[in-house]
């Protein structure tokens, strides 16, 4: 067995919340911040909140108001826009001629 392989073992590893709480653990660092903890996550305090770090919520919120808007063009409508389109233009010049007489 290789000798000087392990990483440096802290028994008193601060871990700190951005709420405030602070708790030691035995980690291979020697301070850790945290953004949520058992003491301030909605799921242990029975709040009703969201928890969101990186713009998530507001994203999904933006795409529930674009349906609402109908910015989006369902799947259907964009092949029934496509088939009167091509039922307007001649494919072929037999078509062309056939459609002429």
């Amino acid at each position: 067995m290789k000798s000087d392989i392990h990483p440096k073992w802290f028994e008193t590893c601060v871990v700190s919340c951005a709420c405030g709480n602070t708790f030691t653990v035995g980690s291979t660092k020697d301070k850790i911040a945290l953004e949520i903890c058992g003491k301030c996550h909605p799921f242990f305090t029975g709040e009703m909140r969201f928890v969101d770090t990186m713009g998530r919520v507001e994203r999904f919120q933006s795409k529930q108001n674009a349906a609402k808007n109908n910015v989006y063009v369902s799947k259907k409508k964009k092949q029934q826009l496509k088939k009167q389109k091509d039922d307007l233009t001649p494919k072929s010049l037999k078509e062309m001629l056939m459609g002429a007489k």
